[in-house]
C-alpha cells in the first residue's frame, strides 16, 4: 500500500535530520515538521508497521532499507524543485512550500 504524503515527509524529515545531526528522535521531527509530538509518534508506528522506519531502545529513529529509498526519492524530488522554482525566480521560502507539495504528486518516471 503506497505511503500518504505526509508519511512521506516523516521519512525524508528523519533522513535530512540524520544528515544534519547524525541521529533523528521523535522531538526533534516534531520540530522540523513543525507538528506535534503524539503525531509524529502515530507516524512512526505506523511506519513501524510498513517496515519503512525503527524506533531504537535509545529513541532515535532508523530508515529501514525500504523507507530509505523512499526518504531519499522524496527528498531529491523536494531538491530538484526547490531550484528550479528559485531559477524561476520564486522566493526560497516559497519555493520550498511548493517544493514539498510537487514531490508528493509527480510521477517517479518524471
Amino acid at each position: 500500500m503506497p505511503l500518504t504524503s505526509s508519511m512521506e515527509d516523516y521519512l525524508e524529515a528523519v533522513l535530512v535530520l540524520q544528515q544534519q545531526k547524525g541521529y533523528a528522535r521523535c522531538v526533534d521531527v516534531a520540530e522540523f515538521l513543525n507538528v506535534k509530538k503524539p503525531s509524529v509518534s502515530r507516524a512512526v508506528k505506523e511506519l513501524s508497521k510498513k517496515k519503512c522506519l525503527l524506533k531504537k531502545d535509545d529513541g532515535t529513529l532508523s530508515l529501514t532499507e525500504q523507507g530509505w529509498q523512499i526518504a531519499q526519492q522524496i527528498y531529491e524530488k523536494h531538491q530538484f524543485f526547490t531550484r528550479q522554482l528559485i531559477e524561476a525566480g520564486v522566493p526560497h521560502d516559497i519555493a520550498a512550500q511548493d517544493a514539498c507539495r510537487l514531490e508528493h504528486v509527480i510521477s517517479e518516471t518524471s
